[in-house]
């Protein structure tokens, strides 16, 4: 490949890379590390099942597709494989490995409500080190002293709709945790937040309270396939009881969706 050819595809695959991050949406990047031929060549595979770049190989190219949408669901951020693990047919390229790396907006958490576990979930999870979004509709709760981290943004949300609605985008990355003073507010947050589908939200109560809010959303029309989704009560049973101990339960959840886990005992192997 020339180097006019060779600059006008990384140019090609720049743009792709930016337009999936800015649209919220998710792709496998692979590339050449070790072959016969074309080693640094690099295929954009997104999960809508658009394609960027080439290894010169169609046929390459197609079992890196391929073997993307299982990487993908993995939910891995890296793996190196051989091709012929994944596309043992491939004679030509036996004994070339290939790079699989996870492309998808910076996770962000999005806390409703700064009250004493909202607050210490946002330090929380900035110290984890997601992208941390803190909303109230209380203005004083929200003051930059009580939030030093400079990763904390802190948004005053005298009308929950529209301020959620431009934090939560169109859902992809974006981990929500409601965790408001009352069922009204809980309510409206969470109207906002079903409609944009992202990847966790979860709502904290007792099971009353919790069942009281989502069965107003059941009469304002909302499927039950859809709050089915809903965490609620939020968070895994780790017996917590101070704020930041509730806050740890409703983070290590958020990990456990994030990365695939069960949230089990690591210790369970043992009884196995």
């Amino acid at each position: 490949m020339d180097s006019s050819n060779s600059q006008n595809s990384s140019a090609r695959l720049t743009r792709a890379l930016a337009r999936v991050l800015e649209a919220g949406g998710v792709a496998a990047l692979a590339t050449l590390v070790e072959a016969p031929r074309g080693v640094g060549a690099k295929v954009l595979c997104e999960d809508s099942g658009g394609r960027t770049g080439t290894t010169g190989d169609p046929l390459l190219d197609e079992a890196l597709a391929g073997h993307a949408a299982a990487f993908l669901g993995a939910r891995a951020e890296a793996r190196t494989l051989g091709v012929e693990e994944f596309a043992p047919a491939l004679e030509a390229w036996r004994g070339a490995r290939v790079l699989f790396e996870r492309v998808e907006p910076e996770p962000r958490v999005v806390v409703c409500g700064a009250g004493h576990v909202g607050a210490a979930l946002a330090r929380l999870a900035h110290a984890v080190g997601y992208r941390v979004t803190l909303l109230d509709d209380r203005e004083d709760f929200l003051a930059r002293e009580r939030f030093p981290e400079p990763g904390v943004e802190l948004v005053a949300a005298p009308g929950w709709t529209r301020a959620l609605a431009g934090v939560v985008g169109n859902g992809r990355g974006v981990y929500v945790a409601v965790v408001t003073r009352g069922h009204d507010e809980d309510e409206e947050c969470m109207k906002v937040v079903l409609d944009a589908r992202p990847d966790y939200v979860g709502m904290i109560g007792s099971r009353r309270r919790t069942n009281i809010v989502l069965a107003r959303l059941r009469e304002a029309g909302f499927a039950d396939e859809r709050l089915r989704e809903v965490r609620a009560p939020v968070g895994l049973d780790l017996g917590a009881v101070s704020p930041e101990e509730v806050a740890l339960a409703i983070l290590a959840e958020i990990v456990a969706r994030r990365r695939g886990g069960t949230g089990a005992p690591l210790s369970a192997w043992r009884r196995e």
